[in-house]
Order: structure tokens, then sequence, then C-alpha cells
């Protein structure tokens, strides 16, 4: 597979992730459900009836009949089954978006252009039918065309994804970026994590299931998400939304970083506690009200947090951690005292979780937490005063790209 034509078939993918995505928020009960890759692609399932659609993407290809012609026949081996009655009675669609050709089923499909076109094949040079196989009636098959819906003018790929980024808004609320970064990346693994069950009941869920485990207040690292977007863009986008403020406020912000002890490297967890002060301080002896940030770092063991904080002593970055002499117990007083110029303070290290709590507690005024977390969220914290950022990310170095 070359590399255009892996990208044209990750799209694919992703078009009918989308559907699968629109069609779960569309259904108009909460009990309504879909089912993933059961009987086709998606399986849509209301109180009334439920509908097989089978999902085409060939944006760089024009209609012909061939292209359905497996799906068509399929799905008249369904309807087979349910006349004798060894499957449940359903709907068909097929749904499909192609470069062209779409008014070749402008006409319309009867029983003699299903038969010629769809149910009839060669196979070493001799022709077989479909239909006769299957010993239906031309009764039979004008049943199964009054279920059957073909539309090969499905939205492009770009009108879709917008359907689905304005039906999340509808559904949960929230901003344009809320809905692509934290219900749409949700919605996205949820469907992936659906299509690869291998229990058809397993690969089941209902509006109301789906509308729940959406609705997340942490931007997940999905790396379906981030194909899609791509890391670098994804990156990117979060530094926009979250970290391009053009006046920096004198706000108390808090950075929880999380290392991984199997790859943890000292310098570069300095490198990034140096870009943070850099970056979210104010320290210059003009400064009216002089601010720098605090720091916490999830993984880290008590031992080489303290040479860390000895490390950077000794090449003059001054750091506080609420801890006045040796032996002292911890006091938010001595953590959130003022950083000046004067007193060269340029970060504040808090060592523990219950320190981050007691003194985001403490302070009264602006707060602004950033989590950032390798896995699980590991702090929770809800305040409405307080505004909490989580977010996942794939390495301790992508955080440096997103601040």
């Amino acid at each position: 597979m070359t590399d255009r034509s892996a990208v044209d078939t990750i799209r694919g993918y992703f078009y009918q992730f989308d559907l699968s995505i629109l069609s779960v928020l569309q259904l108009p009960s909460l009990e309504d459900s879909i089912e993933i890759e059961c009987v086709e692609d998606i399986d849509v399932r209301t109180a009334n009836d439920v509908t097989a659609t089978q999902c085409k993407y060939y944006a760089k290809t024009e209609y012909n009949h061939s292209v359905i012609k497996d799906a068509v026949k399929h799905m008249l081996s369904h309807f087979k089954e349910t006349l004798t009655g060894t499957k449940s009675k359903v709907s068909y669609s097929i749904r499909g978006h192609y470069a062209g050709g779409q008014e070749k089923l402008d006409a319309g499909v009867d029983i003699d252009f299903l038969k010629k076109h769809f149910l009839t094949y060669t196979k070493e040079k001799v022709t077989y039918y479909h239909h006769v196989e299957l010993g239906l009636s031309d009764t039979e098959l004008e049943a199964f065309l009054k279920l059957l819906t073909i539309d090969i003018r499905a939205k492009a790929f770009d009108q879709q994804f917008g359907e689905v980024i304005t039906a999340l808004k509808a559904a949960l609320g929230g901003t344009k970026f809320s809905a692509e970064y934290f219900f749409y990346n949700n919605a996205l693994a949820i469907i992936r994590d659906l299509s690869i069950k291998a229990a058809t009941t397993d690969r089941v869920i209902t509006k109301k299931q789906f509308l729940a485990r959406v609705n997340t207040s942490s931007i997940l690292f999905n790396e379906w998400f981030v194909e899609k977007k791509g890391k670098k863009a994804h990156l990117a986008m979060l530094r926009s939304e979250y970290f391009t403020e053009l006046n920096i406020s004198a706000h108390e912000r808090f950075f929880m970083l999380q290392v991984d002890p199997n790859s943890y490297e000292r310098g570069e967890l300095k490198e990034l506690i140096f870009e943070i002060s850099k970056k979210w301080s104010k320290l210059s002896v003009r400064e009216p009200s002089p601010f720098c940030p605090y720091i916490y770092v999830h993984g880290l063991s008590d031992c080489e947090l303290i040479d860390l904080k000895r490390e950077l002593s000794t090449e003059g970055f001054k750091v506080i951690d609420g801890h006045d002499f040796q032996g002292a117990e911890f006091s938010h007083q001595s953590i959130v005292q003022k950083a000046t110029h004067g007193n060269g303070i340029k970060i504040k290290v808090l060592n523990t979780l219950p320190n981050v709590e007691h003194t985001v507690n403490a302070i009264t005024k602006t707060r602004r937490v950033y989590q950032f977390h390798l896995g699980n969220s590991y702090f929770q914290y809800d305040n409405p005063a307080v505004r909490h950022i989580k977010i996942q990310v794939e390495r301790l170095t992508d955080v440096k790209s997103i601040i």
C-alpha cells in the first residue's frame, strides 16, 4: 500500500467512525442504540426498527455499480434468512461518497436493475445469479427493495465532520474547541473500542450511555484523534487554546507534571521547569505585581525530588517548597510568599498532592491548575472558582510544545 492509499484508507475509517458518532447522536430516544459492525458497519436500533447501514468513502473514485454489489448481495442474503426465521427483520441502507458518477442511479432501482447490476456476477468465466442461488422470487425481491435505501450522494468528509461537531455541541453544550477536543476525542475512542470487541453484545451502546462516557473534563491522548489531527497540530491547538495570553496576568498558576519512572531523565525535567519559569513568571524590577508559577511533579521519588531541588539551587535557580527549616511542617504561608526580583525566587515546588490542594485552597486570587498526566488523572479537584485543565500527554516532552 502506498503512502497516499494508506492516507485514503485511514480517512475511510474516520468517515465510518464519524457516521457512527452522528448516528448515535441522532437517535430519537436516550434508550435507542447503535451496534457497531454487526449485520453491517453500523446497526441503528430504535424502539420500532433496526437499520443496517454500510458506509463507503471513495472521494477520488467515480461511482460504479460494482462498488456496492457485494454489499447488496450480503444484505439480500441476510434478507433471505429473515424469511426463514433464522434472523430478525431489518431495514438496509448503503451510504457512500464518490468523486462522480452519481447519475448512474438517478433512475432508481427496480427488480430488473437489481438483478442485472447487483445480483449477477461472473466467476471463472461462469455467470451466476445471486437471487437464483437464494431461491428468491420477484415478489420477495420487491419486498427487499422496499427495505433498501441507497444514498450515493452522502456528505463529504469535512462536511460530515462539521455535522458531528455541531451535534456534539447541541447535545453537550460548550465551545467548538470543547466539542472537538473533549467530546469528539472521547467519542472517537468509544467507537473505536466498540468496533474491536469480540462479542456482538459488547459492540452495542445506547445514546444515554454514549453521552455519559463522552462527557468528561479531561483532554485524553487518543492516538486515533491525534492521527487525524497530526501530533504537531494537536499540540499547537492546545497551546493556542490555553497558553497564548498576550498579556500574562498575575494569576496563581499551578503546573502539575507527571514523569514515567522507566524513561525519566532529570535533564528533560529541568529543561521543562526552566521553560515554565521563563514563560509564566514576571520578576523584573519594574514589575508592580511580580509572580512565578508553582510546580508539582507526580511519580518522582522523594530522594530524586530532593536531588533535583538541590541541583537547581546549586545552579543559582532559587526554589522554595513551603518548608522553612529542616523538620518544619509544610506551611502555605511560606509557599505563597511573593516572588520578586529582589528575593530571586524562580519557582515554587509543591512536594505532595495534599500540599497542592492545601495551597490552592488557601489562595484567594485567581487560580489556574494545569494538570498534565501520562495515564489516568491523578489529581481530582472540583472547585467552580478554580479553572482546572486536565491534559493527557504521550510523554513529558510534549508539555514543552504545549506551554
